[in-house]
């Protein structure tokens, strides 16, 4: 498998929930190939990773801790993981959003985004100290 085939893997197996980045996924590749437990080939003009042996020793065995990882994030019948899906989807939307800020803003513009995060931090922990009744 070819790193942007992973990061779509995990994106379908979380439900969407988590989006790696090529920043994320590539250097865990790199950190994998150098334990040895991953060898990368060139393939069609790609690095195509795949498991070693002792990559396959590694996870044998396995199979029932790494399913555990995917149904807890998807399959579960807890009604807050949908609120947990919709809060990741807008932090999502946010860090695009002030990631762009960070690559084509002015220092002033990225030192106000800084500034409405740290704020928002805030005011989120002020709703979960909110005495409210539901």
């Amino acid at each position: 498998m070819h790193g942007y085939q992973i990061m779509q893997e995990i994106r379908r197996r979380t439900g969407d929930e988590w989006r790696p980045s090529p920043g994320s996924i590539y250097p865990i590749l790199q950190q994998l190939e150098d334990e040895g437990l991953v060898r990368s080939d060139e393939s069609g003009g790609r690095r195509v990773a795949q498991l070693t042996e002792a990559g396959r020793e590694h996870v044998a065995g396995r199979d029932e801790e790494f399913a555990g990882l995917w149904e807890s994030r998807v399959d579960s019948d807890d009604p807050s993981v949908d609120r947990v899906h919709a809060l990741y989807k807008q932090l999502g939307d946010l860090s695009g959003a002030a990631g762009q800020v960070a690559y084509t803003g002015t220092d002033a513009q990225f030192a106000e985004v800084r500034k409405v995060l740290n704020e928002a931090r805030r005011r989120i922990y002020g709703v979960l100290a909110e005495d409210t009744e539901d």
